[in-house]
């Protein structure tokens, strides 16, 4: 099978305005069909992608790249079992040099021209989505609707996302125009003029493990788009994901004729910051902890780099006229993949004196027992508890768990849950902890991982504070609000506008504060030290690419 870029542009050209006009109007859309039913993936779907994943392991993973000198893997599934694959390593120069040389052509495949093979790249993800809904599954622990969901339809939503912006921004000006100055009684000054959208060199990705699709692809689209090269480097336990991603990349751009090593694989141990001190790399996207985003930042000077780092998320509640809604909402909050989402909310502001929940006062006791009872009851269903909470992604988080419990007074303890088709899944129920607000040295920093802390505060105007304090000092991605006051509900939104963080009020039935939809939601917001970017807007996709122009007189006789 073989195409044209603008062949593929004019098949998806209808697909790319509605983004752009979701984009601009934030109502609900979506490109990619989140329910993984056989009506809108195919009755055989979901056996092939089952095969499909069982067929990668054990063996090594076909991918043809430049510069091989060996392999590595190592996966392991948070359900229990080794993923046995490997992976090709490629030396740094060989990734580089070829990224580079892959650059020219794709230049010339022109806004269009890129916009519709990375059109085409997603479309042929999102045939894929339940072989990408398995090795999300399978990497990071998530539980299977959640890996198909997030991992594959949504994930596509924010690659699509970061493309409609892309070319959006690279066609904000003509291509060509014909200049003519007046000159009086004298003939016009008359130019022919050029104006190219250039990549600004080679782009990275840098994956996380909880989240290597949807965080990965805004990045990975986003650079691509513009005109730049892209080596993806995965977590060294979520690989196969974005090695899918990747080996599908190349096959569409093989199939336009293009050099498949404008996307390539990158794997070891120390690769990353390898790459990330390379003077071709211009870009760098990066999720994961803060340690290693602050070090990008410092030392990948050459490079545009953008991060999402760890942060505090905050709830503060100040009255509900809802309070089963209100417990249900956070219940569902606090269990969703054990916490491990950079969305979850860690820390909940509860005054003292208590709050009115309808007609009746909640003691602060009061408060902390209906959350801790609504978790505890929601999660009391072992067979449905799994397929919400996931398993826990690393060794790492489990040891957190363990020593959270030692930070506060432990109102709903942590404990395991035996998965009935994966007998050695880690599975680990929510630990609630209470402290005092002047333990902001014990909650005041993220503690990853399924791990919530309620804490005591001199009313709601403390609370409204110390969390709008910790999103400037510690960052946030989220916050949330209860109340009834809307004078108060105006000043708090006021509050973290200027702090900086996505705020929802008032989530008591489907929608969750820990998730953010494509084309609606902005996920971060560049405005606090957790991200220095948000997904996605314009400033996400501009500063990837340069216009350069040319111009030529055009002579009296040719006008």
């Amino acid at each position: 099978m073989t195409t044209t870029p603008q062949a593929l542009f004019e098949t998806h050209e209808a697909t790319l305005q509605k983004a752009v006009e979701a984009c601009r109007s934030r109502a609900y859309w979506s490109a990619f069909p989140e329910m993984p039913s056989p009506r809108a993936y195919g009755e055989t779907a979901a056996a092939d992608g089952d095969a499909a994943f069982a067929a990668y392991r054990d063996k090594p993973f076909e991918l043809d790249q430049p510069g091989v000198t060996g392999t590595a893997g190592g996966e392991r599934s948070p359900f229990g079992f080794d993923l046995g694959i490997t992976y090709p390593v490629s030396d740094v120069d060989a990734l580089v040099k070829a990224a580079k040389a892959a650059m020219p052509g794709w230049r010339k495949a022109g806004p269009n021209g890129r916009a519709g093979v990375c059109l085409e790249i997603l479309k042929r993800l999102n045939a894929r989505s339940f072989e990408i809904a398995n090795a999300v599954m399978h990497t990071t622990g998530q539980a299977f609707m959640m890996a198909f969901q997030a991992g594959a339809p949504h994930a596509q939503d924010r690659g699509l996302e970061a493309v409609a912006y892309g070319w959006k921004a690279m066609t904000d000006q003509t291509p060509a125009a014909r200049w003519e100055k007046p000159q009086g009684k004298n003939p016009p000054l008359v130019m022919d003029k050029r104006f190219e959208v250039v990549g600004r060199g080679v782009g990275l990705v840098i994956g996380c493990a909880t989240f290597p699709t949807w965080n990965g692809y805004p990045g990975l689209f986003a650079s691509l788009v513009t005109g730049n090269a892209v080596i993806v480097k995965p977590g060294p336990t979520a690989i196969l994901p974005l090695a899918i991603t990747v080996k599908i990349a190349r096959e569409v751009l093989a199939e336009c004729g293009l050099d498949p090593n404008l996307v390539t694989l990158a794997i070891g141990d120390t690769i990353a910051k390898d790459l990330a001190l390379r003077p071709e790399v211009a870009v760098i996207d990066y999720t994961g902890s803060t340690g290693f985003g602050d070090w990008l930042e410092q030392n990948a000077r050459q490079a545009q780099v953008y991060t999402e780092k760890a942060g505090v998320n905050t709830v503060v509640i100040d009255g509900t006229d809802d309070p089963k809604g209100m417990v249900r909402n956070l219940a569902f909050t606090l269990s969703l993949y054990s916490g491990q989402m950079c969305t979850t909310t860690q820390v909940i502001f509860v005054p003292r004196d208590g709050i009115q929940a309808g007609p009746e006062h909640m003691s602060f006791d009061q408060v902390v027992s209906a959350l801790a009872g609504g978790v505890d009851k929601f999660l009391s269903d072992p067979e449905r508890a799994v397929e919400v909470l996931g398993a826990i992604q690393s060794d790492a988080t489990l040891a957190r768990i363990d020593e959270a419990a030692k930070l506060g007074t432990v109102v709903l303890p942590s404990r395991a849950i035996a998965h009935p088709r994966f007998p050695d899944a880690r599975i680990r129920t929510p630990l609630i902890l209470t402290m005092d607000a002047a333990d902001e040295d014990k909650y005041g920093h993220e503690l990853f991982g399924p791990i919530s802390i309620i804490v005591k505060t001199d009313g709601t105007a403390d609370s409204l504070e110390r969390a709008a304090r910790l999103t400037r000092t510690k960052g946030a991605l989220t916050t949330g609000l209860y109340s009834t006051d809307p004078q108060l509900i105006e000043q708090a939104t006021e509050l973290f506008v200027e702090a900086g963080v996505a705020l929802s009020v008032n989530l008591t039935g489907g929608v969750f504060v820990n998730q953010s939809a494509a084309f609606s939601d902005f996920h971060g917001t560049g405005a606090n030290p957790a991200a220095n970017a948000a997904l996605c807007d314009l400033a996400f996709v501009a500063n990837r690419f340069r216009v350069v122009q040319s111009r030529v007189p055009v002579l009296e006789a040719a006008q």
